[in-house]
């Protein structure tokens, strides 16, 4: 059992999370729950740590990340057949369903609403939402949430450069690709899937 304290503080990292895709600082969970001393704010993700509803990496300013809780029960919708988006085709009715938890739910996804337009040549477009697996490495070519300085997070294809330089790529001719030293950028998660609401 979490104390009220305890809780506040997880709250404020799923929101933190939702939000910005990665986890606040000391300094941040303390200021967004209204506590001054980083001690006892450490005390309070420490227990969560020993909880389970955290995990820390080592040597990070923003090593934390929340362990997600068990799987909800498949939410499913009827999967009727196939459509064309070329030639038309025969109309079969499928008995199938399309389960949307095993495409969205797991205990290392979130996601997030993406805001831009530098990747609209990749389909994912303004006010659309994206799925993300938490992961610290990803390969050249994915779709990628990049944290640069510990500080800001993007969303663009990786690229590994000869010189051992990153570079974040849109998918927009019309932005140019950002350049880092490695040691500037840590993945945060790659990007599995998009939804978009047409109301």
């Amino acid at each position: 059992m979490l104390t009220l304290a305890q809780q506040k503080t997880l709250d404020y990292l799923r929101q933190y999370w939702r939000k910005h895709g990665h986890s606040p600082s000391l300094t941040e969970i303390a200021a967004g729950i209204g506590i001054t001393s980083k001690g006892v704010i450490h005390r309070y993700v420490q227990a969560l740590i020993e909880a389970g509803y955290v995990v820390q990496t080592p040597g990070r300013k923003r090593g934390l990340r929340l362990v997600e809780i068990p799987e909800t029960p498949g939410i499913g919708l009827p999967l009727l057949g196939r459509i064309a988006a070329g030639q038309p085709i025969e109309a079969i009715r499928g008995e199938e369903t399309f389960d949307l938890s095993t495409f969205v739910v797991g205990s290392n996804r979130y996601a997030l609403r993406v805001k831009g337009d530098s990747m609209i040549e990749a389909g994912i477009l303004n006010g659309d939402t994206v799925v993300i697996e938490a992961r610290d490495a990803a390969r050249d070519g994915e779709m990628v949430v990049a944290l640069i300085d510990e500080s800001e997070t993007t969303l663009k294809r990786l690229k590994r450069r000869k010189d051992g330089s990153i570079q974040l790529t849109p998918a927009n001719a019309s932005i140019a690709p950002m350049i880092y030293s490695a040691e500037r950028v840590h993945i945060q998660g790659v990007v599995v899937g998009v939804f978009r609401s047409y109301r």
